[in-house]
């Protein structure tokens, strides 16, 4: 007999996002009418880590007017915030953050007939420091100043897809077990190891975490099995990819 799959499998939430690639911040710099607009781009995981680069940021440009900030952080973008660092209400976090939210990250190309594009940038920070140059650009102009600011930088930024996996492992005798996993990495499941007792052995593989992936795989389990084998929840993890 073939498992049956729960009524839900996958996690709830996205279960895939599109971030920075890690490991370096992405500057960039404009000057709009003697102002200098100084744009720096990190990878986030959480608040704190936004507003240490803010803090790091005032340290090593500490003569600067403002150190404007905004930050998206979230598979499903739960956490955003913004900050105007003295500019006129509403004129550097806020267009700032609409930079960030509104980037199209998947064309529609990409995304099927009929579809719209992707916005889905997240586990970014965002912060412009600003050089007074004199001459006042107006509440219009500093908005399309801080907004080209972090769009012109994030254009420079590679960016990944930040996929979530499923974790699993599949207990087998051990005469079966190599015949098994090369089966399942022949239908493209990625394995991730194994583990040992007296009678099974374990074996570890990982998946997209979403209900028709994990299905199918509960079917294709089955079959090579003859039902007698079953999927055991590991947990997840988040892994980059290219885009």
């Amino acid at each position: 007999m073939s498992q049956t799959p729960e009524p839900q499998l996958a996690t709830p939430g996205a279960n895939s996002y599109t971030t920075f690639a890690a490991g370096q911040d992405y500057r960039h710099e404009l000057s709009i009418k003697r102002s200098r607009f100084i744009t720096v781009l990190r990878r986030v995981e959480d608040e704190t880590a936004a507003r240490e680069l803010v803090a790091e940021l005032r340290r090593e440009f500490y003569d600067a007017r403002h150190h404007c900030s905004a930050f998206v952080i979230g598979p499903d973008r739960g956490v955003q915030r913004s900050n105007d660092d003295g500019e006129p209400s509403g004129t550097a976090g806020t267009p700032m953050l609409e930079a960030l939210l509104k980037r199209e990250t998947r064309a529609a190309s990409e995304t099927g007939a009929g579809s719209d594009g992707t916005a889905d940038l997240s586990d970014v920070c965002a912060v412009v420091v600003r050089y007074f140059g004199g001459i006042l650009l107006g509440a219009g102009g500093l908005v399309r100043a801080y907004s080209e600011s972090v769009s012109s930088a994030i254009n420079a930024a590679p960016l990944v897809r930040r996929n979530r996996l499923r974790l699993f492992t599949v207990a087998v005798p051990h005469a079966q077990a190599g015949r098994l996993e090369n089966d399942l990495r022949s239908s493209g499941y990625v394995m991730t190891g194994n583990t040992y007792d007296a009678e099974n052995t374990h074996v570890g593989l990982a998946m997209a975490d979403d209900t028709d992936v994990i299905v199918a795989a509960v079917e294709r389990l089955a079959a090579l099995t003859a039902g007698s084998a079953r999927l055991s929840v590991v947990g997840t993890d988040w892994v980059d990819s290219p885009r």
